[in-house]
């Protein structure tokens, strides 16, 4: 079989890890959706575990065709033949599902953030279990202080809250890549935990200070035109520091201030 490597494809092929992943969560009578279903090693586990609905979603056609095949006799099991990042999700995701997936890598941060901007939030699903590559997550699950911090920590931490992980060694796909993975557990964080509006106006915020990374913070405030208002002096914001000091609820505070700005 040949692999694309445009796809990012690496088949997870060790029933091990496939059933740590699974034992994560109940599945029990529960819609699943699995992106990225490649030859169905993950999804002949899900069966088992008796789902009410699973939905395989495959972007590749000749996995397509033999996702088909090999679960042809599976009424409650439906596969979508499509590129993940153009699909309606809302119409797609029933309550309390379980969305898992061994995510391509050259797009699973694409993937990740189509999910933090469903529209309304909190979604309907219970849980994400992602698979990503060990450099992308260790950017996920950063803490303040570590130097994996990042917008992406703070992008998804303002919508999901990290419950589990774990290291998934290169030996354990095929083809082999060349680099080891992390299975990360997310559940959705509620509305009412963080303040501002829109997601969008995060990403707008934390991109403009970490473009400037190196520079105080001071800066970054003059370019807003928030650099001598109240807001800033109630906060007492140290602004010699830089964009890395500063932690995901505070950068949640600046985005919620910012759009009260916006809005007068």
């Amino acid at each position: 079989m040949n692999f694309k490597k445009s796809l990012g494809q690496n088949l997870l092929i060790d029933k091990n890890i496939s059933k740590k992943i699974l034992s994560l969560t109940s599945l029990k009578n529960k819609q699943v959706i699995e992106i990225g279903a490649g030859t169905g090693n993950l999804t002949k586990e899900i069966l088992k575990l008796i789902p009410k609905e699973i939905i395989c979603i495959e972007k590749d056609k000749v996995f397509v065709e033999k996702l088909k095949t090999i679960f042809k006799s599976e009424k409650n099991l439906l596969v979508i033949s499509g590129d993940i990042l153009n699909l309606k999700l809302e119409k797609l995701i029933s309550k309390d599902a379980i969305i898992l997936g061994n995510l391509p890598y050259n797009i699973s941060t694409q993937i990740l953030i189509k999910f933090l901007k469903l529209d309304p939030w909190p979604p309907k699903f219970r849980k994400l279990i992602f698979m990503f590559q060990k450099e992308v997550a260790e950017k996920i699950i950063a803490n303040l202080g570590s130097k994996n911090y990042s917008r992406l920590s703070i992008i998804t931490k303002s919508r999901l809250k990290i419950l589990n992980y774990f290291y998934v060694s290169k030996n354990c796909f095929f083809p082999k890549p060349k680099v080891d993975s992390i299975v990360i557990e997310f559940l959705p964080v509620l509305r009412k935990e963080v303040t501002f509006n829109s997601i969008n106006n995060l990403e707008y915020i934390t991109n403009i200070f970490f473009s400037n990374k190196r520079k105080m913070i001071n800066k970054t405030f003059e370019k807003l035109k928030m650099d001598n208002d109240r807001f800033i002096k109630n906060l007492n914001i140290d602004l010699t520091l830089r964009p890395e000091n500063i932690s995901e609820h505070l950068f949640y505070k600046i985005t919620e201030y910012y759009e009260k700005k916006l809005i007068k």
